[in-house]
């Protein structure tokens, strides 16, 4: 008899594309699972691949606003999550940076989830949290700081639902262990490398592509090319935009939102792609070196895995990487790429991103999910 699968995100809107709706679009290329989640705006979107697709959710879907960000409502997520009845399914599969992990499961259904990160607002970026918020400041700061403190009880305690965690990178792998004490098997998400066309003839400007929130650091990328007058060209949107086009000189373009065929262009003939931030996987310098062009970024986190430094790694180097999130160090590091400039190999660049592209992913993940299912039913 042929099992019944679940597959459990957080949530389904079109605002969220990043690389954890990847990974959900790909497990169900390879998996026919029924789809829940907290909220589901992806189905009523025609031009969505969940589209007319029947997908289960909770009561947050008729929250006010809920649309453009669930999140606002988070003391209600664990709540939430535990109302999904997935009874009828032999193997619980969740996509989880919140609270998809803690979906409650019975003793004889395999639970594994691929963990894109611990809970982050409420274990290492609690306290930028709280200091880039209204609410983490007076009498409201110690609400928050008291409901902050719930939430990591309850991340815990859900963390033993899971049967098997799978962790986007090493460095996830880690943050896994420090924060639940489980072991996660790496499986590097999928990047659709095909998408951006291999360009060995390289332009004279630098770009960065992100979303313009204050974690990405944008603004401390567009702060070293003002010092070092080189040509930048930054795409994307959001709360920064007209922080960062006030402080650019002329040196540096901000081009706000652009369509896909744009930004692959200007990525495709970019010197190096620029990436500042601080992720646990970060799949754009991996786009980027599907182009063939390196990637100056900040070496912590997802990017030590990603990207291989020129200095260590010679003519099979990637580009190059930084120690700090400051514009003194991301300026240096463009002197270091400029210096050892005529050592990259674009062939290189792009056949070390083909190791992450969706096959991979694929016949890793269904390897692994055959692997639990043998050992747990041995258990049984």
């Amino acid at each position: 008899m042929a099992l019944k699968y679940a597959l459990v995100h957080e949530w389904l809107t079109p605002k969220a594309t990043g690389g954890s709706e990847l990974v959900v679009q790909e497990i169900l290329q390879g998996i026919d699972a029924d789809v829940y989640a907290l909220i589901d705006f992806e189905s009523t979107n025609p031009e969505s691949y969940l589209y007319k697709r029947r997908i289960g959710t909770t009561f947050l879907q008729h929250f006010p606003l809920a649309r453009n960000g669930v999140q606002k409502y988070l003391p209600f997520l664990p709540l939430a999550i535990e109302q999904l009845d997935l009874r009828a399914y032999d193997v619980i599969l969740s996509s989880s940076h919140a609270v998809a992990k803690g979906v409650l499961t019975s003793a004889h259904q395999l639970h594994v989830c691929y963990c894109h990160a611990p809970m982050r607002y409420a274990w290492e970026m609690t306290f930028d949290y709280l200091q880039n918020s209204s609410a983490g400041r007076g009498i409201p700061g110690w609400l928050t700081r008291y409901l902050l403190h719930r939430l990591r009880q309850w991340d815990v305690l859900s963390a033993n639902r899971v049967d098997y965690f799978i962790a986007n990178s090493q460095h996830t792998a880690r943050r896994i262990w420090r924060c639940y004490r489980r072991p996660a098997t790496v499986i590097y998400p999928p990047v659709n490398t095909d998408r951006f066309q291999f360009q060995p003839q390289k332009q004279d400007f630098y770009v960065t592509v992100s979303r313009l929130v204050s974690y990405k650091k944008i603004a401390l990328i567009v702060e070293a090319f003002n010092q070092l007058g080189k040509p930048l060209v930054v795409i994307g949107d959001g709360p920064e935009l007209k922080q960062i086009q006030q402080i650019a000189q002329a040196n540096v373009q901000v081009l706000g939102w652009q369509p896909d065929a744009v930004v692959e262009q200007y990525v495709a003939q970019a010197k190096a792609f620029v990436y500042a931030a601080f992720e646990d996987f970060g799949i754009a310098p991996v786009e980027a070196q599907a182009c063939g062009t390196p990637v100056i970024a900040f070496g912590l986190g997802g990017t030590l895995e990603t990207v291989r430094d020129v200095r260590q790694h010679g003519e099979l180097g990637t580009g190059v990487l930084f120690a700090q999130q400051t514009a003194a160090a991301i300026a240096a590091a463009v002197d270091d790429f400029e210096q050892h400039q005529t050592v990259f190999d674009p062939e290189q660049v792009r056949l070390h991103a083909l190791s992450f592209r969706p096959e991979i992913f694929q016949q890793r993940y269904q390897s692994f999910l055959k692997h639990c299912y043998q050992e747990f039913q041995q258990q049984a």
